[in-house]
């Protein structure tokens, strides 16, 4: 499907998570990926739709060439324009999980759209809970020469033809904008580095997220346009008091995870006046359950289903649609983050009924 046929340009974040690495077998066990805590995800209360098992693409390894075609394959059919793997870089080049999106670009396969997002946040366990996590690698900054070593280590990346771009920019997420003070010195360097390059530049989205409600702290920054999620605008925006008292006792005295109703709680996903804006590109979520990582201390939207997701796209796209063209971008999250219950790919449950919803919102 061509995106001139499209009512948005729709962006997958994607994880690529689903390969054992030297690091994860130390912190986790010999042979840990993703999988691994998808796989041992248990019911926690009733309803709970847990076990997720995947279906056509199955317990895939992004270590080899004809799963990445595959997922690829799959969402082009569905009108999404290319994938946003995350990328990781803690500082003095050290970098994690590089392995898939490293053999795409090498390799020219698949011949997807793609761009980065760098996940500039330190990695910590879970072995003493959400509150007192023990840090596995800490996200540094440590100055201009790092940062020009990282323009160098992803510039075949942003010189390939497939390279997402916004106004001839290749397109380029922090995770973290507003983490270190470093990070506008950072973004002041890359985009010098881009012009001595041959580039037009970089396009720089910042991630928005519910702590943060002052857009022009991320324009104050240096990001070009700002990417809002709101996972949990409602559960800390919207809630009563009566909900909010439940919702602790559900906690501590029931002893099972916090949980809310995808239908109330992806209405907060957008707010127009914040989403309409030219610099803001909206997200959108199928889903949530961080207990596979997390187990009780874990969220989750309850009751997700492609009808619901199919009015949350509707209702997003609505609101970019006096953009221009090369703005109207909006992003999932995610088309893999199994572990989080929040993927497009399909189940068992639901097979590809997320995609077709996705699908017939943005078709013109």
């Amino acid at each position: 499907m061509s995106i001139n046929n499209l009512k948005a340009r729709v962006i997958a974040m994607y994880l690529p998570q689903f390969h054992p690495i030297p690091e994860n077998d130390t912190w986790w066990g010999k042979g840990f990926t993703e999988w691994t805590n998808v796989g041992k995800a248990k019911k926690l209360f009733k309803g709970h739709y847990q076990p997720r098992v995947p279906a056509d693409l199955g317990y895939y390894d992004l270590r080899v060439p004809e799963t990445r075609k595959a997922q690829a394959d799959m969402a082009r059919e569905y009108g999404i324009e290319g994938f946003c793997y995350w990328h990781y870089w803690f500082g003095n080049g050290k970098r994690l999980i590089e392995r898939p999106f490293n053999e795409v670009v090498a390799s020219g396969e698949p011949d997807f759209p793609f761009c980065l997002a760098w996940a500039n946040e330190t990695w910590k366990g879970f072995d003493h809970g959400m509150k007192n996590r023990n840090i596995l690698i800490e996200q540094l900054y440590p100055g201009i020469d790092d940062y020009r070593a990282h323009f160098y280590e992803v510039l075949p990346a942003f010189k390939d033809e497939r390279y997402i771009t916004v106004d001839g920019k290749p397109l380029f997420m922090i995770f973290r904008p507003l983490a270190n003070s470093e990070v506008p010195i950072f973004i002041e360097t890359w985009r010098k580095l881009a012009s001595e390059n041959g580039l037009k530049g970089i396009y720089f989205v910042g991630q928005k997220n519910y702590l943060e409600n002052n857009l022009d702290r991320f324009r104050e920054a240096g990001v070009d346009a700002i990417n809002t999620i709101r996972l949990n605008n409602y559960i800390v925006n919207h809630r009563s008091f009566f909900q909010r008292v439940f919702t602790k006792l559900r906690k501590t005295v029931m002893n099972v995870p916090l949980a809310y109703p995808y239908e109330k709680v992806s209405k907060y996903f957008v707010v127009a006046e914040e989403d309409k804006q030219e610099d803001v590109f909206p997200s959108i979520v199928p889903n949530w359950d961080h207990t596979p990582r997390s187990g009780r201390e874990g969220m989750v939207m309850t009751n997700s289903t492609p009808d619901l997701f199919e009015k949350h796209v509707k209702q997003t796209v609505s609101l970019i649609e006096n953009k221009e063209p090369e703005h109207k971008i909006i992003f999932i999250k995610s088309w893999n983050e199994w572990a989080e219950g929040n993927y497009m790919e399909p189940d068992m449950r639901w097979g590809r009924k997320y995609l077709e919803a996705l699908k017939r919102q943005i078709k013109k």
